[in-house]
């Protein structure tokens, strides 16, 4: 799996500089965009750093995509059926957060991704991340705690919620053992 997700990081460092390049954007023309440090940006496209969640997600919400979209782009795969063995795994490298692209296809409204949340960490995830799309998150084992405008949700296994209008969110498992959940989205 290491050697897929090194892959992954060099494909979404090339394809960060392209949608960056394709519109004709300098470094501190994304910086501001984004939010994100020029250096910092700088060091994600030379592949000398990899980006975590919510750099990643400011990032696409620069380029108008969702965190979903950038990668699939960066794995520039749409095929109808996608096999496990072909799915996009990302690992966060400050939480060890693992994200698994079950499925997308830029013809197609619904994404579905897996995450594995390691015990005791969390990710927080800017409003932008939300914007334009539809989520929901179902807990397929272990306890996860999901902050957001709304308040605190704890949800055990089994358990579903839906996200109400963007707002930042933090998703944390204040458990002893991993968390796995399933999240649903749709463009809107």
């Amino acid at each position: 799996m290491d050697t897929f997700e090194d892959e992954t990081s060099t494909r979404l460092a090339a394809r960060i500089r392209l949608e960056r390049e394709g519109r004709g954007w300098s470094l501190a023309d994304l910086a501001a965009r984004s939010g994100v440090g020029k250096a910092t940006i700088s060091k994600i496209e030379r592949g000398d750093a990899s980006p975590t969640a919510g750099i990643l997600v400011r990032l696409a919400a620069a380029f108008d995509l969702t965190l979903a979209s950038l990668l699939v782009r960066a794995e520039a795969g749409a095929d109808r059926l996608v096999r496990a063995s072909d799915q996009s795994v990302w690992r966060d490298p400050d939480t060890g957060y693992l994200r698994r692209q079950v499925f997308i296809r830029p013809d197609h409204p619904l994404e579905i991704v897996e995450v594995s949340m390691p015990a005791g960490k969390s990710a927080v995830l800017p409003a932008a991340s939300y914007a334009f799309i539809r989520q929901v998150v179902w807990l397929i084992e272990g306890e996860l705690t999901v902050s957001d405008a709304d308040g605190r949700h704890v949800l055990a296994a089994g358990d579903c919620l839906g996200f109400g209008p963007p707002a930042d969110v933090t998703i944390s498992n204040e458990s002893d053992a991993p968390a796995r959940y399933v999240v649903a989205l749709s463009r809107s």
